[in-house]
């Protein structure tokens, strides 16, 4: 308690410290919860799990029902958990975890799927929350100090925190007494609504341009919590030879561009989504030529640590310190070297397309799947299944100086030996379109589709990124695609409309995309 209390600066505070079983009565069915958070950090634990626990201990399940939005997603101990309980009427606008993911694809959970710093402001509008005059009813945010003015002192992440209490009728803070205290890693602008805003004043990674706590109308905090569960981390798989494969030529890549003087020699901001691929491109950077680099992006995953202890990386801003259990310690225990290189950022400023465009970022993310045109599927497997949701790498894609998706050529399955392409005559379900991508990478090669025709995009597309398994039937539907649209003078991106997903029908019939032919 005595350090709580010393975290708690506003000393009239003091007197709304609850223990957790305090505010259980405060949460009724049907509400708009908000939480704080982006990936497993910066996220409330104490008050989700203590309802999952009065949920479970007396038999709630379906019966105590929230609507819930949340920056992105959070640990599974938590919202996950509330999946698991049926627990969670509506939630936006990206999650993890198998319970949750069953739960949408099976039709018990409403999800909605939307650019993050799009979502932030859109909840800050009131969109999402139209029936309850735009407002939620409970925000749950953690953080590791209050300031003598009142001010959150944030944790591992900002999320869209700044939306949720401004628009939150009652507000209940967990100070984390189990981690050292943020204060000084967090940018926060404050939102405003159109037409009053003004520019954001970033021209540079490290410029700073509000206030490093969250303004709050503290009349509004009903229960102080103390914490002491840390995040729950994040963990990836190890690196393989094709994630290192793709990393190379992605490393490459920026080699020619320097030389070719279309980048300078420190390259721009990096922004890169999460994965095994990710952290792949990160390790590559941390033993490759450039120095004097910094990052722009949402995730700080183990391998930035990395990045920062071979002296190539000067600054990082992010969203979230989405690190593994280990990640974290070693950040803990070098506070002082990583701290002062690292800032944190709402997702409506660090995902906004004013600062991305300003400061020329160069985007990496993964999809699920690209096509021979160069449209990308995030979210969707099978056209249908959701797995998260578009996250920011479509804030970050559409916007960025350079946009790169990178995937392996293809992905294995327990009935063929290759795996399923990645590459496809077209995606089911399309998130980015060839309008928004530069470079497709695969461990096979990658595909500089700037200033390139659809049909140039398609042929580089099928004869670098390929995999030689499936290069053959691509080709083939290509050049039949082509002779047939042509012939009917409609040949600016060719397609045939009845076979133009016979690979993945064949998938979901035979369990393999090789067919033998694309007659009808």
């Amino acid at each position: 308690m005595s350090e709580l209390l010393k975290r708690i600066r506003k000393t009239n505070l003091h007197s709304r410290i609850k223990k957790v079983e305090d505010v259980i009565p405060l949460f009724k069915t049907g509400m708009n919860i908000g939480w704080s958070g982006f990936t497993p950090a910066g996220y409330p634990k104490m008050v989700p799990i203590a309802l999952a626990d009065h949920v479970e201990k007396n038999g709630l399940q379906g019966k105590l029902k929230f609507n819930l939005f949340i920056g992105a997603s959070v640990g599974t101990e938590t919202e996950d958990r509330w999946a698991s309980l049926d627990m969670i009427d509506r939630r936006w606008p990206y999650q993890t975890g198998k319970n949750i993911q069953a739960g949408i694809n099976e039709g018990r959970i409403r999800m909605g799927d939307k650019h993050l710093s799009m979502f932030a402001q859109d909840l800050g509008y009131g969109f999402y929350t139209k029936d309850n005059g735009g407002r939620l009813d409970i925000a749950v945010i953690e953080c590791s100090a209050i300031t003598e003015n009142g001010g959150l002192v944030l944790t591992a992440s900002c999320g869209a925190v700044p939306e949720i209490v401004q628009i939150a009728d009652k507000i209940i803070i967990e100070i984390n007494t189990s981690i050292p205290s943020f204060e000084g890693l967090h940018d926060i602008i404050e939102p405003v609504n159109p037409p009053h805003r003004q520019p954001y004043l970033i021209s540079r990674v490290d410029d700073r341009a509000g206030s490093p706590y969250v303004r709050v109308d503290t009349d509004r905090i009903v229960a102080i919590i103390e914490s002491d569960r840390p995040d729950n981390g994040r963990s990836f798989s190890e690196q393989d030879e094709t994630s290192e494969a793709i990393a190379a030529h992605i490393i490459d890549f920026f080699s020619n561009e320097v030389k070719m003087g279309r980048l300078p020699k420190n390259l721009l901001p990096l922004q890169s989504g999460v994965g095994s691929i990710a952290n792949a491109v990160i390790g590559g950077l941390a033993k490759g030529p450039f120095t004097g680099l910094n990052v722009w992006t949402e995730v700080l995953q183990d391998t930035m640590l990395d990045l920062f202890d071979s002296g190539k990386l000067d600054f990082a801003s992010t969203v979230s310190l989405s690190y593994s259990v280990d990640g974290f310690k070693r950040f803990y225990e070098n506070w002082d070297k990583y701290s002062n290189k690292v800032l944190m950022r709402p997702l409506s400023i660090a995902n906004h397309p004013e600062p991305i465009r300003r400061l020329g970022c160069i985007a990496m993310n993964t999809p699920v799947e690209f096509d021979i045109y160069a449209h990308a599927n995030s979210t969707l497997v099978g056209g249908s299944r959701m797995i998260n949701g578009i996250g920011g790498s479509g804030d970050f894609l559409r916007n960025a100086y350079l946009s790169i998706m990178h995937t392996p050529s293809a992905r294995p399955t327990k009935t063929d030996p290759t795996g399923i392409t990645c590459v496809v005559p077209h995606v089911p379900h399309v998130d980015h379109t060839e309008h928004d991508l530069d470079v497709l990478v695969t461990e096979q090669g990658l595909a500089d589709l700037r200033g390139l025709d659809p049909k140039s995009r398609a042929q580089l597309i099928i004869d670098k990124c390929a995999h030689p398994d499936y290069k053959p039937l691509l080709q083939e539907y290509f050049d039949v695609a082509k002779k047939e649209c042509l012939a009917r003078k409609t040949g600016h991106e060719p397609q045939m409309l009845d076979r133009v997903f016979k690979m993945q029908v064949n998938l979901a019939k035979n369990g393999t995309m090789k067919i033998d032919n694309w007659d009808i």
